[in-house]
């Protein structure tokens, strides 16, 4: 069975076959024609489109929840619902004032959406958990952290760090009460999400956050129950420092070269998931891009063990049902898969796109390459640092926003030589990759760039 794969790769035993883990999200209510609200604030909804998912996509785990706003609206983020994405955070009660949320704001079984969450957990686990692993996904502390801080963290990051090491700690908590509840429900896997872990260097992992990365991987493991580590964004320099936190599997996007990732991760003996793309892949493409990408990342991995296949990410909602169905089908089948490629390739569509005359601009032209503001926890706080901070350089700068979802964007990014997202650029010039800048470095890179006008 499916669910045997997951196990023994989790436990990296050998197996016979790549196990296949679609991050199926708020893709599986387009299966059954509800919204990503509908799906994600009722639990016979999720039901349903977990089931639909397990019988079209065959997975060998399955998430049952791709939403990292549960803590957050529980501990008092306000949230902006969508109906093709998951909400995202608009509010963050400690951004004007610093402060602990104190124990009393630990989520219980009686918290925010958690009744609906916990009952479909425990009905898919009766339904269907036996022969697919569930993940239950929870936020990781440093993303929650900036939820609850909002971009100030990555300031108090450099001006107050015995700060950041207590916000950490009590977000620690939430997500050890968070795996406790989901391990209750019968949870294979518990899946820490955290996105943001890429957006800052490997050494400020190691003095301030990687403390409580470990001791929630230590109770998931204290609970008999196996772990992962989500990522997104361009990690391959935090991978290792990750590994050094504990999970028995990290989970990385296409930003990430998946080779070089294994390369590391083997070091440590721990699993590695990866790392189909979303969008110029899953969400625009066609079944045989799906299936050639597929055999290509499993044909770049000469050691297969601690080897697991899925999306780089979330899955956008709109990717086509019969893209996700050819990439199960290459992963469980590869060598008859090959025959439906021979000999094809894939161009992406040739669309004209006008880069702007960064030196005839009377103002630096500030360009956000982003896979999803709405969406991507990394791509939300990179917009936010220039709307948060642009009273100070609107005189002198403008900015613009570009989305991987969207066609001429993903042209433009490619065109501009972009390879990681979110990037932010400076007349033109990458200057913050995978990384938020504070409001110092931003109002600086800006004036760096105005006094070469």
């Amino acid at each position: 069975m499916g669910k045997d794969l997951i196990i023994k790769t989790l436990k990296h035993e050998s197996v016979d076959s790549i196990p296949w883990v679609p991050f199926s999200g708020v893709h599986s209510g387009q299966l059954k024609g509800y919204t990503a609200t509908e799906m994600l604030t009722d639990a016979d909804k999720i039901v349903e489109c977990m089931k639909e998912v397990n019988k079209l996509y065959m997975p060998d785990g399955l998430p049952v929840l791709f939403d990292l706003q549960v803590e957050a609206e529980i501990i008092g983020c306000e949230l902006m619902w969508a109906d093709y994405n998951p909400p995202s955070v608009t509010t963050h009660p400690l951004e004007a004032e610093k402060g602990i949320p104190c124990d009393c704001k630990i989520p219980t079984p009686e918290s925010g959406r958690l009744p609906i969450i916990l009952d479909a957990m425990r009905r898919l686990k009766a339904e269907i958990g036996d022969e697919t692993a569930l993940y239950g996904l929870i936020c990781g502390p440093f993303t929650l952290a900036s939820h609850l801080r909002g971009t100030n963290l990555f300031m108090d990051m450099m001006s107050d760090k015995q700060y950041v090491k207590d916000l950490m700690e009590y977000c620690a908590k939430v997500a050890i009460a968070m795996a406790e509840m989901y391990i209750d429900a019968g949870m294979d896997v518990i899946a820490v999400v955290d996105p943001l872990i890429s957006q800052v260097s490997p050494r400020m992992i190691d003095k301030m956050l990687k403390e409580s990365f470990i001791s929630v991987f230590d109770y998931i493991r204290s609970r008999d129950v196996l772990s992962s580590f989500f990522v997104c964004g361009n990690a391959t320099k935090q991978v290792e420092v990750m590994c050094q936190c504990g999970p028995d599997s990290i989970a990385v996007d296409e930003n990430v070269d998946l080779p070089t990732a294994k390369e590391i991760t083997d070091k440590y003996n721990v699993a590695l998931s990866g790392n189909i793309p979303l969008t110029t892949v899953m969400l625009h493409g066609n079944q045989q891009d799906n299936i050639k990408c597929v055999l290509d990342l499993l044909d770049s991995i000469e050691d297969k063990h601690n080897l697991i296949i899925s999306p780089g990410c979330d899955m956008p909602y709109a990717v086509p049902r019969e893209n996700t169905i050819a990439c199960a089908q290459a992963v469980k089948n590869p060598e008859s898969s090959r025959v439906l490629v021979e000999n094809y390739s894939s161009s992406f569509d040739d669309i004209e796109v006008e880069i702007p005359d960064y030196a005839a601009s009377e103002k630096v032209i500030i360009e956000l390459f982003l896979l999803d503001p709405e969406q991507c926890a990394a791509c939300t706080y990179m917009l936010a640092s220039v709307e948060d901070n642009f009273d100070a350089i609107s005189d002198i700068a403008e900015y613009r926003v570009y989305k991987y979802f969207i066609k001429e964007d993903i042209a433009r990014t490619q065109k501009m030589g972009i390879s990681n997202l979110p990037t932010m650029c400076i007349d033109g010039e990458p200057k913050f990759i995978s990384l938020i800048p504070n409001r110092d470095e931003l109002i600086a890179a800006v004036k760096e760039a105005a006094a070469k006008k």
